[in-house]
């Protein structure tokens, strides 16, 4: 994506973080982007503070679903009018999925693998306790699913990019095979967008889902996204007919009748303030080009893994080597994980830990450059060399890992 000028990596200054701490935990919650205070006071103060109710219509904010989804389409390879916007990722996956499945009503098997994020297989797991059709979730290992891919599957459903080690799934291909197969192809974009160049219309899937508040840089509890191929949207009948979706919410109908288009996989009201600090968190990609990004992207990614097994040799890569196979983060296992992470982050170096052993950095080129990764090493090195894991205050276990 590319909409001005290109403009030259990192870009710091547009970015509000703490001075002297290096921040590698974008792939969990990005930073604050400079501009959106000041626009979320705004919307705060002269949009709710001064029109009141007339918001909705004089400010835009029914609107803004479709407007933020353009953007975020703009991030993944889609077109205009194929994105819409809020309620949380877990509701999008449930929306997808069943809507998958409703298109491959004669098939009962939903695949996945174990590499997917927890929250995708238990909407799946839910979905199946309350549907009489006896379908079920067969969950391979990553490496199998292309094996997996039967005559018997409804839908894929995968996350291109795995939470705990960054392996990234070959989604044209993948795509390709479930099509073959004659199955729906859903695709999980949580740790993609804005990480690495995403074509969802040129890979031809049929549906999408993904949240904003990691690459994206949208905040705590961003709202996620749904994207639908333009071509199928109109065969879709919404599990969750919420009243947003109906194709006249103000004409106050008895009955459902969906929108023609994406929007109707809209569920409820739009949550105004998330999605505005979100929309001002987006100008951030203006002039950006994914590529750049993917390339700057393993380029500090190479370096940081080169500097741990040279200087931390406790440390085992968790990530694949082949950065082909790999998105925007890198994992190494130790069995301390927990702790040496603690330890890190107390030394202003930000990652985060994932069960059992994993600890995970974020490489996002927008605000992360070479000095960082090496002064991030360099204090890596510290806490595993010096054992500064050891320390009772770094054993204590809190809510969020």
């Amino acid at each position: 994506m590319m909409k001005d000028a290109a403009q030259t990596l990192p870009m710091k200054d547009r970015f509000d973080l703490p001075e002297g701490m290096i921040y590698l935990d974008g792939n969990s919650l990005g930073p604050l982007p400079r501009a959106v205070p000041d626009h979320l006071a705004r919307v705060v103060a002269d949009e709710w503070g001064g029109h009141l109710i007339k918001g909705w219509n004089v400010d835009g904010w029914m609107a803004q679903p479709m407007r933020v989804g353009d953007k975020v389409a703009r991030l993944i390879g889609a077109p205009d009018g194929s994105v819409t916007m809020g309620d949380t990722l877990s509701i999008k996956v449930y929306q997808a999925l069943s809507a998958a499945l409703q298109m491959r009503s004669d098939r009962k098997v939903i695949l996945s693998d174990s590499g997917n994020f927890p929250t995708d297989l238990y909407m799946a797991q839910g979905l199946i306790a309350h549907q009489d059709a006896r379908h079920e979730l067969r969950v391979v290992a990553p490496e199998d699913v292309v094996e997996a891919i039967t005559d018997d599957v409804a839908v894929v459903m995968l996350t291109q990019v795995d939470y705990r080690t960054g392996r990234m799934h070959d989604m044209a291909d993948i795509t390709r095979r479930a099509h073959d197969a004659g199955a729906i192809m859903l695709w999980d974009l949580a740790h993609s967008a804005g990480a690495v160049p995403v074509d969802l219309a040129g890979c031809g899937c049929e549906m999408a889902v993904g949240c904003t508040y990691k690459y994206l840089n949208g905040g705590p509890g961003a709202p996620a996204f749904i994207y639908v191929r333009p071509d199928l949207v109109g065969r879709i009948d919404p599990a969750l007919s919420g009243w947003l979706g109906h194709d006249a919410p103000f004409a106050f109908e008895p009955d459902y009748r969906p929108a023609p288009d994406i929007a109707r996989m809209r569920v409820g009201t739009p949550p105004v303030l998330q999605m505005s600090a979100l929309e001002a968190a987006l100008d951030v990609w203006d002039g950006i080009d994914m590529q750049d990004v993917r390339d700057r992207s393993i380029a500090l990614s190479e370096l940081f893994i080169a500097e741990v097994e040279a200087r931390c040799p406790d440390l085992t890569l968790a990530s694949p080597r082949d950065v082909a196979r790999r998105g925007s983060q890198v994992s190494f296992a130790f069995a301390q994980g927990y702790a040496a992470m603690q330890a890190l982050i107390a030394h202003d170096v930000i990652g985060d830990f994932r069960a059992p052993d994993i600890m995970r950095f974020g490489f996002t080129p927008l605000y992360i450059d070479e000095g960082d990764v090496v002064r991030a090493v360099d204090i890596l090195a510290d806490v595993m060399n010096d054992r500064l894991w050891d320390r009772p205050e770094y054993q204590r276990k809190s809510a969020v890992t």
